[in-house]
């Protein structure tokens, strides 16, 4: 039987992230990363299968809710564009050191705000009055003249009626990202050098925990299932980073954490522009207003996208539903999902978010006619010819159990067994952008010795400068935070 440091469930954004930070901080652990696919980021992190924008809030209006007084919520706002800088300054070290080519997986593109309509005009403008004096986000503009709009989203005002109030926020500063090209450049590094071993087209039949005087006290029994038949590894540390399919597994692990949660899978879908002429007339990515109850994976945008290096546009996503937790899974994933300690929570979020259900209904309801009047609220001139249907990856939203009852979480978390030597990642946006804060918790939690000796302490900090130092409460430290990256990285302000 073979012995691993650290065993990582899933091949993708998650799992490249932390087997990167570990490796940096210990290159002598062995890691075993374990794919169910013939190849690494196949499922979300694959760039069909997701939105592609650094999440970094600039333009994404449900980072702000609207408070009763009027105000907007900028608290995870700050938290959010606080993780993007830190996945900036991860990139920026190991460009720095020649292991990263930017080129390959980042690209500029401003990020822009766009609203029409009174009441969604006053809160747009109260959230630039209420972001612009953070220095986080002390570069937005604010617009409401038909003619600077046109120049900042041309397709979005071509053919607008002068009537039309528009009003709309940029940050210049956004970016476009390829988060599966970003992790198969991840991982190649580690696998040439002997780091890390990789197994696709493997599948982990069983995990137990295990303590037996022929093993280190807690480890993990992991069983896999591969092109050879079956094998067993064990290791102190087991990651689940496998997206929609970490839930089975973490349930399957047995540890009491577990029983807290449920998932609820929901799939999206993009009208996609490959038209070359077409896209080269929009260079930005235009968030809209969520409708009433729409998960935060619905808001509508339209993207200037590079996706395998061709530039295209994307718009949606229109919210779709199927049983499966992974695009490539299995219709039973939901109904085998369901357990004594989950059921009364996934009840209770059902009949808590009445809005959501029938959101997600008129979704599925929707016909090729539908979805072009949507994607004409953004271009009044787009015709059915220029755009056709595309899959995007599939989310599992999770459903938590609280002691006011089941609670629908929009974001992502972190759940790691006590002693730490469990941790799965579930949820879905931000996800990807804000990889690395979230594998730096997962560290946090599950290697708290080894972060805080001198050893690990030291090459973090060469690894990410700012570590230990909240970024919102220094713009000193912001500002040289991101003067290194954007040029590092070809950004610029």
């Amino acid at each position: 039987m073979n012995r691993y440091d650290v065993v990582l469930v899933g091949a993708g954004i998650m799992s490249a992230t932390l087997a990167t930070l570990l490796h940096e901080l210990d290159p002598d652990l062995r890691l075993l990363l374990v794919e169910r696919l013939e190849g690494a980021a196949l499922e979300s992190s694959a760039a069909v299968n997701n939105a592609g924008t650094g999440h970094a809030a600039n333009c994404e209006l449900n980072y702000t809710p609207a408070q009763a007084d009027g105000s907007v919520s900028t608290v995870k706002a700050l938290a959010i564009n606080a993780s993007f800088e830190r996945s900036l300054e991860l990139w920026a070290s190991l460009t720095e050191q020649g292991r990263l080519d930017p080129a390959a997986f980042l690209h500029q593109v401003p990020h822009l705000s766009a609203v029409w309509g009174d009441d969604d005009i006053t809160f747009l403008r109260q959230r630039h009055h209420q972001l612009s004096a953070l220095p986080a986000f002390a570069a937005m503009e604010w617009s409401e003249d038909p003619g600077e709009l046109a120049a900042w989203m041309p397709l979005v005002m071509a053919g607008r009626q002068a009537k039309d109030g528009v009003a709309a926020t940029r940050i210049n500063r956004g970016t476009d990202v390829d988060f599966g090209t970003l992790t198969r450049a991840y991982l190649a590094p580690l696998q040439a050098s002997g780091a890390l071993e990789v197994l696709h087209g493997t599948q982990v039949s069983d995990l137990e925990r295990r303590r037996a005087a022929d093993m280190s006290e807690g480890d993990w029994l992991v069983e896999l299932r591969g092109p050879s038949g079956k094998r067993q590894v064990e290791a102190p540390f087991v990651f689940l980073g496998a997206g929609g399919g970490a839930l089975p597994l973490l349930q399957r692990s047995g540890i009491p954490e577990a029983a807290d949660y449920g998932g609820f899978p929901v799939s999206g879908q993009w009208l996609v522009c490959n038209d070359p002429e077409l896209a080269k007339h929009h260079h930005a990515k235009v968030y809209g207003k969520a409708k009433v109850g729409a998960p935060p994976m619905s808001v509508p945008h339209l993207d200037t996208r590079w996706i395998d290096g061709k530039r295209s546009l994307l718009f949606g996503p229109y919210a779709g539903f199927s049983s499966k937790f992974l695009k490539q899974g299995s219709l039973l994933d939901l109904p085998n999902s369901v357990r004594v300690g989950n059921l009364l929570p996934m009840l209770q979020v059902g009949v808590n978010n009445f809005d959501l259900v029938t959101y997600l209904v008129n979704q599925l309801r929707q016909s090729a006619g539908d979805r072009l009047e949507a994607l004409k609220a953004f271009l009044p001139t787009a015709r059915a010819d220029d755009w056709s249907l595309s899959v995007a990856g599939q989310r599992v939203q999770i459903i938590k159990r609280t002691k006011e009852g089941g609670k629908l979480q929009m974001g992502t978390e972190v759940v790691a067994a006590a002693d730490g030597s469990l941790a799965a990642l579930l949820g879905a946006s931000p996800g990807a952008s804000t990889a690395v804060s979230i594998m730096l918790e997962v560290m946090e939690r599950c290697f708290p010795q080894q972060l805080a000796s001198a050893a690990w302490q030291s090459r973090l900090q060469q690894l990410l400068p700012s570590y230990g130092q909240d970024l919102n409460a220094n713009a000193e430290l912001l500002n040289s935070s991101r003067s290194r990256s954007n040029a590092l990285l070809g950004l610029t302000p």
